[in-house]
């Protein structure tokens, strides 16, 4: 291929500590131990050990993930994956097969502002019961 389609690549031989950013698409097959930040999308390949917390757009796991994970937009957890941490997602897609241990919270349309909790408004003087008899 004479151009790169824009995807980087760590490969299963690659071992790194401490903290990945980047900016398009990342695929991982080897391990990482640390942070990964990115308003990318992260592709976690079936070799791929991660001991991380990990804050992207967007992430399909096949390997292993150790942290959590907060995606502002999709994830999917794929057949053989496994995930051990709490999940904050958007969409989230868990296909059979896959192992997921952790707490998920998932909100359609997430941002900072749509993830507070929303507010309860009660009016008191309407204590009228709703089936009442007109007499």
């Amino acid at each position: 291929m004479a151009e790169h389609s824009g995807k980087d690549v760590l490969s299963s031989d690659v071992e790194i500590k401490g903290t990945i950013k980047f900016q398009k698409e990342l695929l991982i097959d080897g391990k990482v131990e640390g942070e990964i930040n990115s308003d990318g999308a992260l592709t976690v390949g079936e070799n791929a050990d991660i001991r991380a917390e990990i804050k992207t757009k967007s992430i399909i796991i096949y390997g292993k993930v150790q942290g959590n994970v907060t995606v502002s937009e999709r994830c999917e957890l794929k057949s053989k994956c496994t995930l051990q941490g709490d999940l904050k997602a958007a969409r989230l897609i868990i296909e059979e097969g896959a192992t997921f241990v952790g707490k998920s919270e998932v909100s359609s349309g997430m941002s900072v502002k749509a993830a507070t909790k929303p507010e309860v408004v009660r009016h008191e003087e309407s204590a009228k019961p709703a089936f009442a008899r007109a007499s």
